[in-house]
């Protein structure tokens, strides 16, 4: 079995069915439930928050991967964590105490995972990649679903795995967006330890043979 993970996200799963969803993911090989939260102001879309994952929680031994897409994170990380977030990931765009999140994620004993938007360099992330357990590499503009990878994203996933190699770091490359069977092998190539992936998981089309 590859240590390559699939986390696929319930973004695009049928709201309506999320007991399904999960149930898809499980036997398709995921290994974890990718989770975004989204509050209408970081992106414009607002989905779904902490009373639906504590309702979904106990549907699946799998972890919760919950990605904040919100601004402040930092007021919401204590709530979603007693939700049920086993990894929780919030952007460096919405916050100016990176640092201290990552430390409050892990007094709680989750995983801490740190994600940047397709405009945004890997070097801004340089103070804090020793201490994250996950690294997200946004491949779309973060919003909505079903959108096509940027190339020149994929290159940050190289980077990071560089960097990792050279400091001897421990963190996981994530990548979400526009993963499909067409991308999935560039992105694994590039150095991607987990795969996120909404529309073409739950519409067939991602052919995962990892």
């Amino acid at each position: 079995m590859s240590s390559l993970t699939l986390a696929p996200s319930l973004l695009s799963a049928d709201f309506s069915n999320l007991g399904a969803a999960i149930s898809k993911i499980e036997k398709s090989g995921g290994k974890a439930v990718h989770i975004d939260v989204m509050d209408g102001q970081f992106v414009p879309e607002i989905t779904y928050g902490q009373p639906v994952i504590r309702s979904i929680r106990s549907l699946t031994k799998l972890p919760f991967d919950v990605h904040l897409m919100v601004q402040k994170p930092e007021t919401q990380i204590e709530s979603f964590i007693k939700s049920g977030a086993d990894w929780i990931t919030f952007h460096y765009e919405a916050t100016n105490h990176a640092h201290r999140i990552i430390q409050q994620i892990h007094q709680a004993g989750k995983k801490a995972g740190i994600a940047i938007c397709p405009a945004t360099p890997v070097s801004v992330l340089s103070e804090i990649l020793e201490c994250a357990d996950i690294i997200l590499i946004m491949t779309v503009n973060p919003g909505w679903g079903g959108q096509t990878i940027i190339p020149s994203c994929v290159e940050k996933v190289s980077e990071l795995k560089h960097i990792r190699e050279e400091k001897k770091y421990k963190y996981l490359i994530s990548v979400d967006g526009g993963v499909n069977s067409k991308t999935l092998d560039t992105v694994v190539k590039a150095g991607t330890d987990i795969v996120v992936s909404g529309s073409s998981f739950f519409n067939g089309e991602l052919n995962w043979n990892y």
